[in-house]
């Protein structure tokens, strides 16, 4: 062979080389378990930039974020409890219950609010801790177990309140000690340019920065994704399933308190009969974010993204003059969306 149809050999390999590259770095991206939830954020983003102008303002911009972080805070420990594969549908109640025994408990032992705060995600890491328990020691699937704390704590929250305070809501403590610092770390609002924006967006983010370092970037994500995708296999290579799991649903009892606290301090009172249905919210944002019902599958950035969608999707209904009654359809649509769309991505890339 001459040189020169050695050379001519050796630039179509190169050539080939780079397009097998191409291809590579294509699969990779489309197997991303977000992507679906992004192609269809970008979408419900461009829909109410058309059809809603007071879309378009930067207030209204800040809004869209407040409703998506407050879902996406909890949507992280769903999803990374998700990945771990088990659900917890007490979320939603969870979150009341740490914002009334915050409440009650400085109030009537007295107390700084930042003490009943703590008392609160003691209790909250406990109903995590029970809920994990609960499940791997009986090894129920953890529907179950966490529907019946679901109606636990819901009866509680209501019954404990009535016995104590005489009515369904908690006093107000706008003035007990520790109000105000609380309610800069969790419910202050932060001046951005012409706009502000609650702290609640930025430990949203800084939630999502934290889930997203330990999943990829640790040796607890990696137990977290083999717990989710096969857990006999995972305890036959020496993960700690059952601490892991526990661990994972305290995340969740974690996240419930630190949205509790939110919303104490935001509203001074706490309805003891809110929440219920929250919990469909949480699993919502992480299943489009491309979180999988089957565990082993997901990433917090999508969670982060689901929360958006959420977030847009709410508020874009009101300024586009609509009625607020097709809300849920039009959350349930993007959910199945979500799913169809993240499953042929996979598809087209394993075909590839």
């Amino acid at each position: 062979m001459t040189a020169e149809a050695e050379a001519a050999l050796a630039d179509r390999k190169v050539v080939h080389d780079e397009r097998v590259k191409e291809q590579n770095k294509l699969q990779r991206l489309l197997i991303r378990p977000e992507m679906g939830a992004l192609v269809g954020a970008l979408a419900i983003l461009l829909l109410f930039l058309a059809v809603a102008p007071p879309f378009r303002s930067p207030d209204a911009i800040a809004t869209v974020l407040y409703a998506s972080s407050t879902i996406g805070i909890m949507a992280v420990g769903v999803g990374l409890l998700m990945i771990g594969g088990e659900f917890d549908l007490s979320a939603g109640v969870a979150v009341t219950t740490s914002s009334l025994a915050a409440s009650m408990l400085a109030y009537n032992l007295h107390l700084n609010l930042w003490v009943g705060a703590a008392l609160a995600l003691i209790v909250s890491l406990a109903v995590g801790a029970f809920n994990g328990y609960m499940v791997m020691r009986t090894k129920i699937p953890s529907f179950l177990i966490t529907l019946s704390t679901f109606f636990m704590l819901a009866g509680a929250n209501l019954a404990v309140t009535k016995l104590i305070s005489g009515q369904v809501a908690t006093p107000s403590v706008s003035d007990m000690e520790g109000f105000d610092s609380g309610k800069a770390v969790f419910a202050s609002t932060i001046p951005l340019g012409p706009v502000g924006v609650k702290v609640t967006v930025l430990w949203w983010i800084l939630f999502v920065a934290i889930a997203t370092y330990v999943l990829f970037h640790t040796r607890i994500g990696n137990w977290i994704f083999a717990v989710g995708g096969n857990q006999d296999s995972a305890r036959a290579v020496g993960v700690p399933v059952t601490k892991v799991k526990i661990g994972l649903f305290m995340v969740v009892g974690f996240c419930a308190w630190f949205v509790g606290m939110h919303l104490l301090f935001s509203f001074n009172t706490i309805q003891s009969g809110q929440g219920v249905g929250n919990e469909f919210f949480y699993i919502i944002a992480a299943v489009i974010g491309g979180c999988l019902l089957t565990g082993g599958y997901g990433t917090a950035i999508g969670t982060l993204i689901g929360a958006f969608i959420f977030g847009m999707t709410n508020q874009g209904i009101v300024y586009a003059g609509w009625n607020p009654d097709w809300f849920k359809f039009f959350l349930g649509a993007m959910l199945l969306f979500a799913v169809i769309a993240n499953n042929a991505f996979r598809n087209y890339a394993a075909k590839r």
